[in-house]
């Protein structure tokens, strides 16, 4: 297989279309193609948003995952399709999240958001993955962790008033985080990678941050 990469894209040209909440650029390129040829002209608007990070927040001591969940505009404008059953919501179930500013660091923004959003401090964090939402459109990108926190007190409104937040903060077992993602309760990619992930390396997380508690529990 051809070894191509970023050095194989030539930029003719880039104009900035619009810019608000979000920036949209128009990109003039060309790229190398797989049989070595060089492609055609193709020009394409990219969202430009900034990348983000997000976080899983799990207490392995009560088995609780703490979510969010709040209202999504681009969720909502979405239902307009007939395609999206009539039951489905834009108020959505997701993990904590957010841009990162310049100067941040991806562990910087879900240590933040954890208490901005969720009012949770993290205590440890294990990277999951890095992905791209929808490359087709967007530049965005999303740094994915686990982060250890305490559920004990977790729940309530939170948020920033001036960012127009209005947050519920609850906790689930992970056995009904995992059956709302079956029903289709949870449909939002980041939180079903985060989901999915847990689904599959829960108990290697749960002795990696109780270790020494389960070896004298179980001694």
């Amino acid at each position: 297989m051809p070894d191509m990469n970023r050095d194989d894209v030539t930029i003719i040209d880039k104009i900035q279309e619009f810019k608000s909440y979000v920036q949209v650029d128009r990109y003039v390129l060309k790229h190398k193609q797989f049989d070595g040829a060089q492609s055609s002209e193709i020009s394409r608007e990219i969202i430009e948003r900034g990348h983000a990070a997000a976080a899983l927040l799990y207490d392995p001591d009560l088995d609780l995952l703490v979510l969010i969940e709040q209202f999504r505009p681009g969720a909502f404008a979405a239902m307009k399709s007939e395609l999206i059953p009539p039951e489905a919501s834009p108020w959505l179930i997701e993990c904590v999240a957010g841009i990162i500013e310049e100067g941040e660091s991806p562990e910087d923004v879900v240590r933040r958001e954890a208490i901005e959003e969720a009012n949770c401090m993290i205590q440890e964090l294990v990277p999951l993955f890095h992905y791209y939402t929808s490359p087709g459109c967007l530049s965005e990108s999303v740094f994915l962790f686990c982060g250890r926190v305490d559920a004990s007190k977790a729940g309530g409104i939170h948020g920033l008033d001036d960012e127009g937040e209005d947050i519920r903060v609850f906790t689930a077992t992970p056995k009904e985080a995992f059956d709302w993602m079956a029903t289709g309760r949870i449909n939002n990619g980041m939180t079903m990678i985060a989901l999915q992930w847990l689904l599959q390396n829960r108990e290697t997380l749960s002795h990696k941050w109780l270790g020494s508690r389960q070896t004298e529990a179980g001694s």
